[in-house]
């Protein structure tokens, strides 16, 4: 598995595949790697993403009229697997594009392309036994998100049913750009980690370089979701792969720079 948040500063890039087109998708991709993305969430466009906001909406809504499909996505992953072979891969998708594939030929495939695992945004635990099953037979990671609103039961329940990593939602509502990271988070996170030794990844509304580094202060990883996908949208496809580049890399840069300072200030440099 090549999930490895180690550093307390991993960056997890999400990308709506197909958002322009598919080839320019793996360009990004690429990019995004190389410019010290740790993880990739490979986004699957649907038809109904109720957990997204208006900007990964429209992608998908796009990647949708180029005929974007769930077998594309893994063909995708494959691609880029060979091309990097230590990036993290989890396929994001909503659970009916998954049914519609078929459970045991979704989770064969997935496992032949050499992702690292999936997370179904709209499946519930309690209807996740065949999917844990059939993921774990192939040795991929179950992710879950974990929200506030959760109770510590079923937190501990998430935490159980989780593999490669625990994806915990910074706030009620939809994915997109906020002015802050929601004070919900933190807590979040040190709740979750009554339960589990899986590094924890913040999402939705993480999209600058503070936000970046205050969720390091308490979590292993950030996801970042909406900004990259509007930078996609902004720069248009000759542009996209080096505009992705460019808003990670000052991500990472000033997310340095501001904990560097921090640590300044404290004395410890």
């Amino acid at each position: 598995m090549s999930l490895d948040f180690t550093s307390r500063s991993a960056l997890v890039a999400y990308v709506t595949c197909g958002d322009p087109d598919l080839a320019t998708t793996r360009e990004i991709v690429l990019s995004a790697i190389d410019a010290g993305a740790q993880a990739i969430e490979l986004g699957v466009p649907f038809s109904d993403p109720v957990a997204d906001g208006p900007v990964i909406q429209r992608a998908s809504e796009r990647a949708l009229r180029n005929g974007t499909t769930l077998a594309q996505v893994l063909e995708l992953a494959r691609e880029v697997r060979k091309q990097r072979p230590s990036a993290g891969l989890i396929v994001f998708s909503y659970l009916n594009p998954v049914l519609r594939l078929g459970l045991a030929r979704f989770c064969a495939a997935a496992g032949d392309a050499g992702v690292d695992g999936a997370l179904i945004t709209d499946l519930t635990l309690e209807e996740a036994g065949d999917y844990l099953r059939a993921m774990r037979a192939r040795d991929l990671a179950t992710v879950f998100l974990a929200a506030p609103t959760s109770t510590d039961q079923r937190l501990k329940r998430i935490a159980d049913a989780s593999r490669g990593f625990v994806y915990a939602v910074s706030r009620t509502g939809v994915t997109g750009t906020r002015e802050e990271v929601a004070a919900d988070a933190r807590e979040l996170v040190r709740r979750l980690r009554k339960f589990t030794k899986l590094p924890i990844a913040v999402g939705f509304g993480i999209s600058t370089p503070a936000h970046f580094a205050e969720v390091g202060k308490f979590a292993d990883a950030a996801v970042v979701g909406s900004a990259i996908v509007q930078a996609i949208e902004q720069a248009g496809r000759e542009r996209a792969p080096q505009a992705v580049a460019e808003l990670i890399s000052s991500l990472l840069r000033e997310h340095s720079a501001i904990s560097n300072q921090r640590s300044a200030k404290r004395g410890f440099c």
